[in-house]
């Protein structure tokens, strides 16, 4: 039996529009995504034995080019079409951030950042510059590799906060291992990186450790 053929209430796109994105499982969203599964098995079957070979559903979204497009029902066209959704998403939470308004969502810097490096399978240092206001100026990526003292210069950030006028900003990076747990050398490089910005009136207001599922806040544990 195919989609088509379910009872209306069950079928994933019926039951997205009328109760919302949020109430469909991993493998209603998939089989969306799919649109049309293999033979034999429907696009919700078909999610869901994806599911099962790829460990879950960060992992197939965070596949390889060459492993994604391996598993029988996807391919090259559908890997193209999940990298511009997932751009999109990204950019979408940007646009959220952009210059106009003031900062006033803490889970959504949270989210936007997560969404920025927590699929990165290097460790990369990024900032957001704010203004006096608290509005986003820009994000930018700092440095990629291990943070420490000879990957980031606090006179190099001092010199692009002045350049981009900033008068805040807030620091994050991803540990690949998952693990979101700071290390002595991110909170002394924080440090530094404050000390040096004081210097010039420029506030540091946090710094977000990115992990698999935790995020972490230096300004929540009190260490700034």
């Amino acid at each position: 039996m195919g989609i088509r053929d379910w009872p209306e209430g069950e079928r994933p796109r019926e039951k997205l529009l009328t109760l919302g994105a949020s109430v469909l499982s991993d493998a209603e969203l998939l089989a969306i995504f799919l649109r049309v599964g293999v033979k034999g098995r429907s696009a919700v079957d078909l999610a869901r034995d994806l599911l099962v070979a790829f460990g879950g559903l960060r992992p197939l979204l965070e596949a390889e080019q060459e492993r994604f497009c391996a598993e029988h029902g996807l391919g090259e066209a559908k890997y193209v079409q999940l990298q511009a959704s997932l751009e999109l998403s990204r950019r979408h939470l940007g646009s959220l951030l952009e210059r106009g308004g003031a900062l006033t969502s803490p889970a959504l810097v949270r989210q936007f950042l997560t969404s920025q490096l927590r699929h990165l399978p290097h460790e990369a240092f990024a900032a957001l510059f704010l203004d006096t206001q608290h509005r986003v100026i820009r994000f930018e990526t700092l440095s990629e590799g291990t943070l420490d003292s000879a990957s980031v210069y606090p006179r190099e950030v001092s010199r692009r906060a002045l350049a981009l006028n900033a008068g805040a900003l807030i620091f994050a990076h991803n540990h690949p291992s998952g693990v979101a747990e700071p290390s002595d050398a991110d909170r002394r490089i924080t440090q530094r990186l404050k000390e040096a910005l004081g210097l010039f009136e420029i506030r540091v207001l946090d710094h977000f450790v990115v992990g698999d599922g935790e995020v972490i806040s230096f300004a929540e544990r009190g260490w700034l």
